[in-house]
């Protein structure tokens, strides 16, 4: 399987309505040096995660990121953070 990469595969996954709506929040999803921390990867895919019966608080009122999308950011982080 081909490395997964934040440029090629996880930014894409941000619409820029997500980003400007993270934005102020200090929350930059499309900036690798943020993304690549694992404590703010951490948060951003628990916030993306569906929980339990709760869907999930980003994006806002969805369109919610598939399975298939959750688990390649989870394979990113796995595979240690490629740019």
């Amino acid at each position: 399987m081909p490395q997964i990469s934040f440029a090629a595969d996880i930014k894409p996954l941000f619409r820029t309505i997500d980003i400007s709506h993270m934005t102020p929040f200090g929350v930059e999803l499309d900036d690798y040096t943020y993304m690549s921390n694992p404590d703010n990867a951490k948060s951003v895919y628990e916030t993306l995660s569906p929980h339990g019966a709760e869907p999930p608080s980003m994006p806002p009122g969805g369109p919610y990121w598939t399975p298939a999308q959750l688990a390649l950011f989870a394979q990113w982080q796995k595979d240690g953070y490629q740019p």
